[in-house]
């Protein structure tokens, strides 16, 4: 019974509501940068760009408006590197749905970018914004 209630406590909290609205600009970010630059790049290219991009957009949301924490250096590298298993995740989501499978490059982006968010959220609440940490 604790595993399930510290599960509604995780998921159903304003710390995710907030992450997943911020994950929702982020997407749009992610996905919309990707593709413009896939009109000059490499699609998988194009992708790594746009999350990188993405990723400094959505650490400046989530940290003023989610966690309510300062911008850090130290906690941006921490944040970033929160996000390194989602990016795993995604880039093989996007190799798998647009070179294999031959599915479009912009619903290729569109499905990677949501495959990883129950995952992202629990790293960067323990990792890159610990409660208390006013880093």
């Amino acid at each position: 019974m604790g595993f399930i209630k510290k599960i509604k406590e995780t998921f159903f909290s304003y710390n995710f509501i907030m992450f997943v609205v911020i994950g929702v600009i982020n997407t749009l970010n992610s996905v919309w940068i990707s593709y413009l630059l896939s009109l000059a790049l490499d699609a998988n290219l194009s992708f790594a760009a746009g999350y990188i991009i993405s990723l400094g957009i959505a650490y400046i949301l989530n940290s003023v408006f989610n966690f309510k924490q300062k911008l850090s250096f130290v906690r941006f590298i921490k944040f970033a590197i929160s996000y390194i298993p989602n990016f795993i995740i995604q880039n093989v989501v996007v190799i798998i749905v647009y070179n294999i499978l031959g599915i479009h490059k912009l619903i290729a982006y569109a499905l990677a970018a949501v495959i990883g968010i129950p995952v992202t959220f629990i790293i960067l609440k323990l990792f890159a914004f610990k409660p208390g940490d006013k880093k």
